[in-house]
């Protein structure tokens, strides 16, 4: 059993809590937000470090709004707990940088929630190429602005998970990076973006991400040497295109994915790693580091 705080009951916060109530193998020892909206049958603290000084648990699940991660984690690592830290890691690759560090010197297990890796249909992209050269990748992550964001961009609440994907999915380091962003309805952040990249290998990849969409689209579109990939992030599904003829003919496969929600995933690793060890895919603060790095690039 591992016992855990949850740090942060908004929106993303609510979702974790449905998750962590419904798993076996978790028990929710506090938790923790500026105010109380509504009952829980958990202790809940309006203090941090009152919940610190007097809860009891192993590890913390930080789903605060970003510019307050860094001050949260720190003080969490402090006190010998693990840490979950929905993304990005910080605000700043110098705030990211500080975490790793009192991280490293408590000796705790860490992990960064890229929600994203854990989508099963992700994960059966992975096997389906893992043995053919990448020629290049293309992400799509657009939709109508989410009232719930206050304090970050769309680089660095969107194209962060796309960036981290470009790495998960190909295994390669990204050399070169060209952002190309605008700022078309909202008064501080940029809201429309579009991400070119070069990989080793000469992998090419983009990103095309944006608020200003009426609906919402998550796709993945992989060209490799021996196929042609499309997988649909929403409805978890993939199809492979093959062996294209010269009369503009070609073979459809419809790939198998179990279908399962990525925070229940997600959360089954992040336990697994809290008692073992063993990542199983979880994103590390080195990675989400090199995510920051890239999506300020000039």
């Amino acid at each position: 059993m591992v016992k855990v705080a949850l740090i942060g009951l908004g929106s993303m916060g609510q979702n974790h809590y449905r998750v962590l109530k419904a798993l076996t193998g978790f028990e929710i020892t506090a938790l923790c937000d500026i105010q109380q909206t509504k009952d829980y049958d958990e202790p809940f603290y309006t203090d941090l470090d009152e919940m610190l000084e007097n809860a009891q648990f192993d590890a913390a699940i930080i789903v605060v709004p970003t510019f307050l991660h860094k001050e949260v984690a720190i003080k969490c690592l402090n006190k010998g707990k693990h840490l979950f830290i929905e993304k990005p890691v910080a605000s700043t690759v110098e705030e990211a940088k500080d975490i790793l560090e009192v991280a490293r010197k408590n000796d705790a297990r860490v992990c960064v929630g890229y929600i994203e890796r854990f989508n099963p249909v992700v994960e059966q992209l992975k096997n389906e190429i893992a043995s053919s050269e990448i020629y290049s990748i293309g992400i799509t992550r657009v939709g109508p602005f989410p009232p719930r964001i206050a304090d970050v961009g769309i680089l660095t609440d969107l194209s962060v998970h796309d960036i981290d994907l470009i790495r998960y999915i190909t295994g390669k380091e990204i050399i070169n990076t060209s952002i190309y962003k605008s700022q078309k309805i909202h008064n501080h952040h940029e809201d429309n973006a579009i991400l070119s990249f070069e990989l080793e290998d000469e992998v090419v990849a983009s990103i095309t991400t944006n608020w200003l969409t009426p609906f919402r689209k998550r796709t993945i579109e992989v060209a490799t040497k021996d196929a042609y990939f499309e997988a649909n992030l929403m409805e978890q599904d993939l199809t492979e295109f093959s062996e294209y003829q010269k009369n503009n003919s070609y073979v459809i496969r419809k790939c198998m994915v179990k279908k399962e929600e990525p925070l229940v995933r997600e959360h089954k690793a992040f336990r697994k790693f809290v008692k073992t060890g063993e990542r199983h895919g979880l994103s590390t603060i080195e990675d989400s580091i090199i995510t920051l790095e890239v999506s300020s690039a000039k």
